[in-house]
């Protein structure tokens, strides 16, 4: 493949007056409520797409502190040149497995799912997990959507298939959460790293579990990333506030999943 088309172009999402009031109404169809009783806050760090960086610099942060983390892959964009940078490769995924990282899975080609029908979005994301499957990361338990976004077709599709999925809208994960559309908050732009510190301080006061995410990690990131020292920061701090930081697959284990 020529470098002309090897390249991943941003793309936003429907952001119609139609398209928020469909993202508003799904969260309320299609429901699978969580039951959580934590003793302790939780909180899984994430990372979205698979850049190399988050795969390297994110990496080393958790695994310098003994920790673990989550990425969910598109493996149709591995390899490839996109806005925030190189993605990461199959040997990438192969060797965050074996240190102990989960890995999970998005739609292969990084599907619009507010925009796909049932029957696209289910192969596409069969698709994916046959290749995560390939890598020998195990079948994956976790489920994010490109972008957040979800339409009627494709949530009652995949309703399910896994442990939980993860859409993109501020939340905790508390009783009767949506694990068929669940909150995240994500770390990225100037203010990620306020607004993480803020849900933490949330998901702590309720004994909540928080999923964070971001994108790339490096020291001049993508406005969908975020800093090295931020990350660190944020992990330190939830270390010291007294959370378990756990995977998101481990996060589903622990409310009975």
């Amino acid at each position: 493949m020529s470098a002309e088309f090897d390249k991943v172009d941003a793309y936003e999402p429907d952001r119609s007056l139609k398209g928020k009031l469909r993202r508003r109404l799904i969260r309320l169809a299609h429901r699978r409520p969580a039951r959580v009783k934590l003793d302790r806050p939780m909180v899984s760090f994430s990372f979205d797409d698979a850049p190399a960086t988050a795969c390297e610099a994110g990496a080393k942060a958790l695994e310098d502190r003994g920790l673990r983390g989550t990425y969910y892959f598109a493996a149709g964009l591995t390899g490839r040149d996109g806005p925030m940078g190189r993605f990461a490769t199959g040997e990438d995924a192969r060797r965050l497995h074996d240190a102990g990282h989960e890995i999970a899975c998005h739609t292969y080609s990084h599907l619009d799912c507010g925009q796909s029908s049932a029957a696209i979005t289910i192969s596409d994301v069969e698709r994916n997990a046959e290749a995560l499957a390939a890598w020998g990361t195990g079948a994956p338990v976790s489920f994010a959507y490109p972008y957040g976004d979800v339409g009627a077709p494709a949530k009652t599709a995949l309703a399910g298939r896994f442990k939980t999925l993860r859409a993109l809208h501020h939340g905790l994960i508390t009783n009767g959460a949506d694990l068929n559309q669940a909150p995240a908050v994500g770390i990225e732009g100037d203010d990620g790293e306020a607004i993480a510190k803020a849900w933490l301080d949330r998901a702590k006061a309720r004994n909540a579990w928080l999923i964070l995410y971001t994108h790339d990690v490096a020291d001049r990131p993508s406005q969908w990333g975020c800093t090295t020292g931020g990350l660190e920061r944020l992990i330190d701090r939830a270390t010291a506030e007294g959370f378990d930081i756990v995977t998101v697959a481990e996060g589903a284990r622990r409310i009975g999943l």
